[in-house]
């Protein structure tokens, strides 16, 4: 039988208090959100577009940290900055590509080529990103970690 899993959040807005999501896992945390300020939302707060990529950049995140240890690359880091490009389609607006830059911290040059398949293994294997109909461009960087000077 083919697993399932379920998960399960929450968002809510009351008259006078902020929008918020909450997971419903267990966890205490909540988090304020809103809708971008180009759509009348307030600043400086979260809002949907920012969640979805979040969980987009996560996800990559967490699918590359596990084949990397199956595979035994060890690696001091790894920084997935994502951007969303959200455009008109069909009447509606919608994100139409989302460009993934992670860069990979590495300790040894020998591991390069080996970091950056698993990058590009990561990215299709993401079940965020697999489960958008939105164009997922990869654009990675492996990058040697400066030794310090003795």
């Amino acid at each position: 039988m083919d697993p399932h899993y379920s998960y399960t959040a929450r968002a809510s807005w009351t008259q006078h208090h902020p929008s918020f999501v909450k997971a419903e896992n267990g966890t205490p945390q909540t988090l304020d959100f809103s809708t971008p300020p180009e759509f009348g939302g307030e600043p400086g707060q979260w809002t949907p577009e920012h969640l979805l990529l979040a969980a987009v950049a996560s996800c990559l995140v967490a699918t590359f940290r596990g084949m990397s240890a199956k595979s035994k690359l060890e690696f001091p880091s790894i920084d997935v900055t994502v951007e969303g490009i959200i455009e008109k389609q069909d009447g509606y607006l919608s994100f139409t590509r989302i460009i993934l830059h992670p860069e990979v911290l590495i300790g040894r040059e020998e591991d390069r080529e080996r970091a950056t398949r698993l990058l590009e293994k990561a990215e299709r294997a993401c079940l965020i990103a697999r489960s958008l109909s939105s164009e997922i461009v990869l654009q990675a960087k492996v990058t040697l970690e400066a030794l310090l000077p003795a």
